[in-house]
């Protein structure tokens, strides 16, 4: 697995927003373990029923019935619109897809799959065919999957339209299937990709096409769930209503859980054959997820990452409109990101760049993640909690750290002062 930093970083204790390396030194978290700790690291609300759960226990089988499980399975089908209410329990986002995906051909009777480049759906077969991303494509059989063209405001061929890039859907079905598909599966902000927000009309324009084509529609949330944009699914900002729901990362705050969420029609195609997971859903994992969901709700973390999220995006975006090296803002909620390039008009990726200014905040305590096919986006994700403050203090240091990029040095105090009154005046 590559590391982040030049200096590899060695993470021991951490306290809600912020991470502690083994010196005891203090870091602001704007990555949250890659959009992962969304109630903030060792959150007390959290780690307690967990340790309660496992003095009481620890793993009964998913064959024995428990309240645990049911508590939260119940509770879970409540955040989700229509008769999305049957919960199927998983360890990963690559094993919640990877079912997802063969419930739509199993329900569908097809095989052809559609997905979207530059999406990033998991790293086992069948998620791996649906990546459109070659930086995380192994050489093995990949079959039965169409990618689309990305829908990418900033970087795409028709920018901004969305009903322009969904018929190329339509044309993938119409040129390369049998005009019927099993499903479609997209991210509503990509993650891995760069925080790619879809163009404006997309997604509502695809879905009425995978309808007609006889396919399920797929929401990927493993990233952009769990009130971290602002709403709480990233599907809802855009007026539909999927078949299948897949999440995980947020889900458990740092516990491995994941989950498939479908109609009691569409699950009904499991009971063909014998579906088991051994440790989805154990007692633990899914106490830590029902008090993830206690806190999201008790902390009003939701509402929190819309107003910061908002703030630090409107920030971002004024010093876009300063410094050429700033090609695009975009995201929504605590799900931002940064795209640098060294020519706006060519959007040449600014890819050292932004690898320097990464090292340059670690340096001065701030976490940011990275993505995109170029490495040139940061990847701003922190706990949910994140204040703006945390914001404020993020967006000095990434602008002190620009300055940096000749003569990489520590930001001393009067220097710190003299960029807050740049970026703030």
């Amino acid at each position: 697995m590559p590391l982040l930093f030049r200096k590899p970083l060695n993470i021991v204790d951490g306290k809600m927003q912020y991470l502690f390396d083994e010196s005891g030194r203090r870091y602001l978290d704007a990555f949250a373990g890659i959009a992962v700790v969304n109630c903030g690291h060792c959150h007390p609300d959290v780690v307690e029923p967990v340790i309660n759960q496992i003095k009481r226990l620890q793993h009964p089988t998913v064959m024995y019935l428990n309240h645990a499980i049911a508590d939260f399975s119940e509770a879970l089908a409540s955040k989700l619109p229509g008769d999305l209410k049957v919960v199927f329990f998983t360890n990963s986002g690559t094993e919640a897809n990877e079912l997802a995906l063969m419930m739509a051909k199993l329900y569908t009777g097809c095989q052809d799959i559609v997905s979207i480049r530059n999406g990033y759906h998991g790293n086992a077969a069948g998620t791996m065919g649906a990546t459109g991303h070659s930086l995380w494509k192994f050489n093995v059989v990949q079959t039965g999957t169409h990618h689309a063209l990305n829908p990418d405001p900033y970087r795409g061929v028709f920018g901004s339209d969305g009903e322009k890039y969904a018929r190329d859907v339509q044309d993938l079905i119409q040129y390369g299937t049998t005009g019927h598909i099993a499903g479609f599966i997209c991210e509503a902000i990509q993650g891995v990709g760069g925080m790619v927000e879809l163009a404006p009309g997309y997604m509502s324009a695809a879905y009425d096409i995978v309808k007609k084509a006889g396919g399920l529609f797929i929401a990927d949330e493993v990233q952009s769930g769990f009130a971290r944009t602002g709403n709480f699914w990233g599907f809802e900002a855009h007026n539909v209503v999927p078949d299948i729901v897949t999440m995980a990362k947020g889900i458990g705050n740092g516990f491995p859980l994941g989950a498939v969420v479908t109609t009691p029609e569409i699950a009904g195609v499991l009971t063909r054959r014998c579906y088991f997971n051994t440790f989805g859903g154990n007692a633990v994992a899914t106490t830590a997820g029902l008090a993830v969901l206690n806190v999201i709700e008790k902390e009003k973390l939701q509402e929190n990452a819309s107003m910061v999220g908002s703030y630090l995006k409107g920030k971002l975006s004024q010093l876009k409109e300063k410094h050429e090296i700033i090609g695009d803002v975009r995201g929504r909620g605590l799900m931002l990101g940064i795209e640098l390039v060294s020519d706006r008009k060519l959007k040449t990726p600014a890819t050292a760049e932004t690898l320097h200014i990464m090292d340059q905040m670690k340096e001065l305590g701030v976490l940011v993640g990275k993505g995109g096919y170029f490495g040139n986006v940061f990847r701003i994700t922190p706990p949910l909690c994140f204040t703006k403050e945390d914001a404020d203090y993020l967006l000095w240091l990434s602008y002190a750290c620009y300055f940096t990029f000749e003569q990489p040095k520590m930001i001393d105090e009067p220097t710190s002062r003299c960029f807050s009154i740049i970026l703030f005046s």
